[in-house]
């Protein structure tokens, strides 16, 4: 009966010995999300590189990583890695789903991701089967900066991940933003007025080109004007001797004297007719002759007006055969034919003067482009050697195609009271193309290259995180937006580089 009483006593005594063995044996028991359940994963997992959940290393909280690189997350014996596969694709989530370890078909279980993002509505991603994998119903859009949470439902029971990361981000307070000198826009609706640039040539204005000729035949005495002068109008050039024109003079100064000399006769007349003492018919003839008198100095004098001279210059000039070819334009000599002591015929070109106050802006225009230019068109002109810019208005295109470059030629008339422009000038052409209304546009200079993408750093709280856009027509001042940004969202304008820079200095990763 003893030996009965103690027999449970022993039977208790060797099944706790066998336990306190069976634990030395086989280690201490697991807690999941510890290191040693990813120790013990690790072991099981032979193809995972490194334990899923999350790991402290050098203060820093890292993901598990899985065998095809991606994130893993693991509860028990499932577990899902997270991949963003962009090879040859726009960016796509490719999940793979394991049981202890092993890989099994992607329809055993169903996976949903929402993405949270800075300033933009949750963004919810469904999956559907595809080889060994799960495969997102959307793309992945840059920049991979945002809040993920997993949800994933297996055999009854429901998984939940999440994780963060940070990319294109960069912390500012407004203090910071007022020291950098970084200005806030807002994206807006705007009016694009993309610009045509032409390349073309300052040229003399052809109306405004004129040939001097002596009119009157005569031998050079003196040559005043030379090729390049600027002169003003009436500024004498040449001088010539001219006996055709000492005839004139002679025949001017008869005819005035004939004029005086018929209109005292002519009134003698008249007061003897009304005396009664002569007959009327000597009066009339003396009216007679001074009306003829009348005609033959109008004409000599029209004869020297059409040469350039005044008629009453014979009066006191003493050389009746000098002439003096004066310009009756200002301008500048663009060329001259004319030396000492030859002698000139009436209609031989001696000096060409042109009046630079207004010049033609010649531009080439292919003919892909002779759709926008147009006659009245507004142009802004450039020159390409020196900081002169004016505007104009498209006077002229020609009608033929034609030349070296197979090209039309507008001319654009520019005011030139200033002198700036000089004929042979290289000058570029900016037309407006047309007024185009877009419903997001940002400041070109907002603009910044990170990466092989054109972006601006929206602000949202403290942060700027880079947004790449897709970008369309510019006016060298606002530029659409196509994609990338809404209306209404703020982002850095002025010194927005200081940002590039800020995001340089913290070693900017595009981390998957």
């Amino acid at each position: 009966m003893e030996k009965i009483r103690w027999m449970p006593i022993v039977v208790v005594i060797i099944i706790g010995i066998v336990l306190g063995g069976l634990i030395l044996t086989l280690g201490k028991p697991t807690i999941p999300g510890s290191e040693d359940e990813i120790t013990s994963q690790e072991k099981r997992l032979s193809a995972i590189d490194s334990a899923p959940g999350e790991k402290e290393r050098g203060g820093r909280v890292e993901l598990a990583k899985g065998p095809r690189g991606g994130k893993l997350f693991a509860t028990d014996d499932f577990s899902v890695e997270v991949t963003i596969f962009e090879k040859g694709v726009p960016p796509q989530f490719r999940l793979y789903l394991y049981h202890k370890g092993e890989l099994i078909p992607p329809t055993e279980a169903k996976v949903s991701i929402t993405l949270t993002r800075l300033g933009t509505p949750a963004q919810l991603f469904r999956f559907t089967p595809q080889g060994e994998y799960l495969i997102g119903d959307q793309e992945v859009e840059e920049p991979h900066s945002f809040d993920v949470a997993i949800v994933a439902e297996w055999k009854g029971r429901t998984y939940r991940w999440g994780y963060s990361q940070v990319e294109g981000r960069v912390e500012m307070s407004d203090e910071t933003l007022k020291s950098s000198g970084i200005r806030i826009a807002t994206a807006i609706p705007a009016i694009i007025k993309p610009t045509l640039k032409l390349l073309g040539e300052i040229i003399f204005n052809e109306h405004t080109i004129l040939q001097i000729v002596p009119r009157i035949p005569g031998m050079v005495i003196a040559v005043m004007g030379h090729h390049g002068q600027h002169v003003q109008k009436g500024d004498v050039l040449a001088v010539i001797e001219s006996p055709m024109l000492a005839d004139l003079r002679s025949q001017y100064l008869v005819a005035k004297r004939r004029l005086t000399l018929a209109h005292t006769t002519y009134e003698r007349e008249k007061q003897l007719w009304e005396e009664k003492i002569t007959a009327k018919q000597d009066y009339l003839t003396a009216q007679q002759q001074w009306d003829e008198a009348k005609i033959a100095l109008q004409l000599a004098s029209e004869r020297l007006h059409a040469l350039g001279v005044s008629p009453e210059s014979s009066l006191t000039e003493k050389n009746l055969s000098r002439y003096e070819i004066r310009t009756p334009i200002p301008g500048i000599i663009i060329a001259k034919a004319i030396v000492l002591g030859e002698s000139v015929k009436e209609d031989t070109a001696v000096y060409t003067v042109a009046d630079v106050s207004t010049v033609w802006a010649a531009i080439t225009v292919y003919p892909k482009d002779l759709n926008v230019v147009k006659v009245g068109q507004v142009a802004t002109i450039k020159a390409t050697a020196f900081d002169v810019e004016g505007e104009g208005t498209v006077t002229y295109i020609t009608t033929l195609v034609g030349g070296p470059t197979r090209a039309a030629t507008a001319r654009v008339e520019l005011d030139n009271q200033a002198g700036r422009w000089r004929p042979g000038m290289f000058v570029t052409a900016e037309l407006i193309a047309e007024e185009i209304q877009v419903p997001v546009a940002v400041l070109v200079e907002a603009v910044q290259t990170l990466r092989d993408w054109a972006v601006v750093f929206g602000r949202y709280g403290n942060y700027f995180e880079a947004r790449p856009l897709e970008l369309g027509r510019s006016d060298g001042t606002m530029v659409e937006v196509i994609k990338g940004l809404s209306a209404g969202e703020k982002y850095a304008a002025g010194n927005s580089f200081a940002i590039k820079a800020e995001l340089g200095k913290a070693g900017a990763s595009h981390d998957h």
